[in-house]
């Protein structure tokens, strides 16, 4: 039964991406500054697809552009980020290249770098272009996945942007918590966090495809104050400082605990 509700899925995402796609193509066409509305539209319906309910709390950075820093679990972060935000990933190079998935991450814009020092400097350039025409950016600074119950050291290479902005105002960076508290009406542990991490090498069709025939996960997006690099010494103190405030966003999601004067949409 969970073998043919997987297959059923991955039916109704290809139903839906082949829906969207012309659509985006023409709407992006005729009006370029809505061509984050079909993306954040196909997120939402992946997912409901998916079996992810998301839950937001705190307040979005309405400034734009924006630079949101979230910590990075899973492939389930593009759909779950994507549904509540509108604006452009920054994806390892390797996404690029994966069957369809690659194809609907460039309609999106996503920006592909390596995951090495040097090459993080030379896609800045790329990363400034989405940021002086105004578009939010959507950043992992961890470089990598994590077990879900961590958040790893955040690069500092990542927040020269925030040094390096030339807009009328220092560029908002906003830190946000990201979470998997539930799968159907259990606490995730462990044991069920190894179904939701993608962590390392695992092979990511073998990943989906168990995913894919298990329930219903609630994911959380803690949203927390915006900062800007004038309240910093250097891109390294703001990097530390945006690291602690996701660590303590995601201990208190993962402890069923609220955040400090949140408020839920």
């Amino acid at each position: 039964m969970r073998q043919i509700r997987a297959v059923l899925v991955i039916l109704a995402v290809f139903l839906w991406i082949g829906l969207l796609i012309p659509v985006h193509l023409v709407l992006k066409t005729i009006s370029p500054s809505s061509r984050y509305t079909i993306p954040k539209l196909f997120h939402s319906g992946l997912c409901k697809l998916l079996g992810l309910k998301v839950v937001v709390s705190g307040i979005p950075s309405n400034d734009s552009p924006t630079l949101f820093v979230l910590n990075h679990i899973s492939w389930l972060d593009i759909p779950v980020v994507g549904s509540a935000l509108k604006g452009s990933f920054v994806a390892k190079e390797e996404v690029a290249g994966y069957p369809l998935v690659g194809f609907a991450a460039s309609l999106q814009e996503t920006i592909f770098i390596a995951r090495t020092r040097p090459s993080v400097k030379i896609h800045k350039d790329g990363m400034k272009e989405h940021l002086e025409k105004g578009d939010n950016i959507f950043l992992f600074p961890e470089g990598t996945s994590s077990n879900g119950f961590v958040v790893q050291n955040f690069k500092s290479a990542y927040f020269a942007l925030a040094e390096q902005y030339q807009g009328e105002k220092p560029l908002t960076v906003q830190p946000v918590s990201l979470a998997y508290s539930k799968m159907d009406r259990l606490y995730v542990g462990r044991d069920l966090m190894k179904k939701i991490a993608w962590i390392g090498d695992e092979e990511l069709l073998g990943h989906v495809w168990n995913f894919l025939k298990e329930g219903r996960v609630t994911a959380e997006l803690r949203f927390h104050r915006p900062v800007t690099i004038t309240s910093y010494d250097s891109r390294k103190s703001m990097a530390v400082d945006c690291q602690k405030r996701v660590a303590e966003g995601l201990s208190r999601a993962m402890t069923h605990r609220a955040e400090p004067n949140f408020s839920e949409f």
